[in-house]
């Protein structure tokens, strides 16, 4: 991934993010922890980005080891071993509020004026307004009496997410961590409470429940689990300075079963969906 100067010249984006002087841009008030905007700004290189200072975590009963950001780098490795790219180059620093995740920023489209709003890759809508072949995850009732529905497309990329999901133990897929870019990728963001020892799988994704996972994406998975087994596997050793010694192992044993029966996981539990859902 490069960033480009000003006059087109290209320049590594991890580069930038490591090392550019963070400027603050803004600070996102709806997020649960400190999560600010900044520019990583390295000579004439620039990359936008949101920084998560660790002093900024809201402490969590059941996540009590290590810190939110690195379960967030922990997080953008896998997706990165993997090839999808479906989580933005994510790395620890230090910051203007100490140590923290930074993560590049995506940019997404804004709504065109005087063209009909149309619905997000995982949106909220009235059940006579959901499109042919979209997923249906839920219905509801909103605050005024109407029905609504929760679904989500059935998009090649938001499936590549949902198989990551699985992989990570992603206890917080809301809607809004599901961004679409310019670029015209499908990106995850928000991965602070994955890979814990034990099922916590939340997610909104659940529009392939028991289907069998493609073969391309299980080909990727293989790959994967070679990595985290090699004997001196560099992913497992990032990984260890991330998470747990036991959360590293769960990971691979998530990954060999996935390997071993490539079926999605139904949602039989107490809590299948985050809440809010966006």
């Amino acid at each position: 991934m490069t960033a480009t100067t000003p006059t087109g010249e290209p320049v590594d984006t991890a580069q930038v993010l490591a090392t550019g002087e963070l400027e603050l841009i803004g600070q996102i008030r709806n997020a649960s922890n400190a999560t600010l905007v900044c520019d990583a700004v390295l000579g004439d290189h620039q990359v936008r980005c949101v920084y998560k200072p660790v002093r900024g975590e809201q402490p969590l009963w059941d996540f009590p080891d290590g810190t939110l950001a690195g379960r967030e780098v922990a997080s953008y490795l896998v997706s990165d071993a993997l090839g999808w790219s479906v989580v933005p180059m994510t790395l620890l620093r230090d910051g203007p509020f100490g140590p923290g995740m930074v993560q590049r920023w995506i940019d997404t489209p804004e709504p065109a004026d005087g063209l009909p709003t149309r619905l997000d890759l995982v949106d909220l809508c009235s059940p006579d307004l959901v499109p042919d072949g979209w997923k249906l995850i839920l219905s509801a009732v909103d605050s005024r009496g109407e029905d609504v529905v929760l679904v989500h497309a059935d998009d090649p990329r938001l499936q590549r997410m949902a198989v990551l999901d699985i992989l990570i133990n992603n206890a917080d897929r809301k809607g809004g961590h599901v961004l679409e870019g310019l670029d015209g990728q499908v990106y995850g963001v928000d991965h602070g409470i994955c890979l814990h020892t034990e099922d916590k799988l939340r997610t909104v994704l659940w529009g392939w429940a028991a289907e069998s996972i493609p073969v391309h994406l299980l080909d990727d998975v293989e790959v994967l689990l070679e990595g985290l087994r090699s004997e001196d596997s560099p992913l497992r050793d990032r990984l260890a300075q991330l998470i747990t010694p036991a959360e590293v192992a769960a990971l691979i044993d998530r990954t060999a079963a996935i390997v071993e029966t490539p079926v999605m996981p139904v949602a039989d539990r107490s809590r299948p969906i985050p809440w809010p859902a966006f």
